[in-house]
């Protein structure tokens, strides 16, 4: 699998660190951000191949930065999985009807990430041809 540029977003620390741990170790360059709010400059300034995204954000949700991502033309092509622990509150559907390409339930699984995520990107590339 080839190196991606991941940005990681979650309020939770533990989570932070653990998703950059794992994606680093499997050779792909991770950025991390806590805040949907300073995500859409950090975006525009360095586009990541990937973004794993976490629903429940304090502010603005995942949801409506995936929405402004999609709205957005030099954006809306990113490929966004989300996270929650949440699943009640952000569902798979609402996860992909407001946009997300794939969906993640915490925790996530150090094992099989890398190759989730990787599986998510083969896809999406393959959507959009």
């Amino acid at each position: 699998m080839n190196a991606m540029r991941i940005l990681v977003i979650d309020d939770e620390p533990n989570e932070l660190k653990l998703a950059d741990h794992v994606l680093s170790a499997d050779g792909h360059i991770v950025s991390r951000l806590n805040r949907a709010e300073s995500a859409m400059l950090s975006i525009e300034r360095d586009q990541p191949e990937l973004i794993l995204l976490d629903m429940s954000l304090p502010g603005m949700d995942g949801l409506a930065l995936v929405r402004l991502l999609r709205s957005n033309p030099s954006t809306a092509d990113l490929v966004i999985v989300a996270v929650t622990g949440y699943p009640e509150k952000y569902s798979r559907v609402l996860a992909l009807q407001s946009g997300c390409d794939a969906y993640l339930s915490k925790p996530l699984s150090p094992r099989t990430l890398s190759q989730d995520l990787a599986q998510v990107v083969v896809g999406s590339r393959e959507n959009k041809r």
